[in-house]
């Protein structure tokens, strides 16, 4: 019978020689690369994180909500997924960076040359990097934004969130004065269509009756998108917030990144590791 035994074979008397063979070398490796690690940390230069969060709210008409009371749902409520999903892309558009970097000068606060021929892709990637828009557990947003200011991270942060009222108002205006138009042109159709139904009723007596019925029926109508309308020009002109604010972006005390310690003990296991790696390299061969 096979009495073959399975199991951990290995000589750690190999491990402890070679231990003892490098130790020096792998000591003076790790206390240079300790240095080098906390003096790299030191030359990073400091980020500051601040952080707005806020609530959109339904994307409800404000002309129904007030005017009209059949509505169920209420303008005062908090938005609902899509409404969140909506104010992440908006928060997140070309949009708002453009605006936010106009605003801000970010090119040169970046230090990028505008004589960069890659400037703009440039800026992006620094945006995009130090901006981050994310949904929150409860349907809130939040806006964070890291910078070497702490004051810079924070105005960022909220202008961020002020500006998203700014482009909802377009987007909803813009689409307002679209309806108002088309409904303008249906109306002044309509009235002229009951005009001559008027005139006809008085040129041909006979038909009194039903012109007088479809007349009333077009009245209704008429009326009916007059009130529309009207509540499409409510949403044109009345600049309303799209949004609750929940917590405002203050300047942070403390540094978000880098993480020295981190920094430090990476840059030191992976100096050592890659010395042992290649020490034992070295044995392989001399062995082979």
């Amino acid at each position: 019978m096979d009495n073959t035994s399975f199991g951990n074979n290995y000589d750690h008397a190999i491990t402890i020689q070679f231990f003892k063979r490098w130790w020096k070398l792998l000591t003076l490796v790790t206390i240079a690369a300790l240095a080098i690690s906390v003096v790299a940390s030191l030359l990073i230069t400091p980020r500051y994180k601040s952080t707005a969060i806020l609530f959109p709210t339904n994307s409800n008409r404000i002309s129904k909500a007030i005017m009209d009371y059949h509505y169920s749902l209420d303008f005062m409520d908090y938005g609902i997924e899509r409404d969140c999903e909506y104010a992440i892309q908006i928060l997140s558009s070309k949009s708002m960076e453009d605006s936010v970097c106009s605003h801000f000068n970010l090119m040169e606060h970046y230090g990028i040359s505008p004589d960069d021929a890659h400037r703009l892709f440039k800026l992006h990637e620094q945006y995009r990097g130090n901006v981050n828009v994310k949904r929150t557990e409860y349907l809130g947003v939040e806006v964070s934004v890291l910078d070497v200011d702490p004051e810079w991270a924070a105005n960022i942060a909220n202008y961020i969130a002020e500006h998203y009222d700014v482009i909802c108002h377009r987007i909803h205006h813009d689409r307002a004065v679209d309806a108002s138009r088309i409904m303008e042109g249906v109306c002044s159709k309509m009235a002229s269509d009951i005009k001559s139904l008027e005139d006809s009723m008085r040129t041909d007596p006979a038909h009194k009756a039903s012109t007088t019925t479809l007349i009333e029926y077009k009245c209704e109508q008429l009326a009916d998108l007059q009130t529309r309308a009207t509540q499409t020009a409510v949403d044109a002109d009345n600049c309303v917030s799209y949004k609750h604010w929940l917590d405002k972006a203050t300047p942070a005390d403390k540094k978000a990144w880098p993480k020295r310690s981190v920094i430090v003990l990476l840059g030191t296991f992976g100096a050592l590791v890659m010395c042992i790696l290649v020490l034992l390299l070295i044995d392989a061969r001399k062995e082979s």
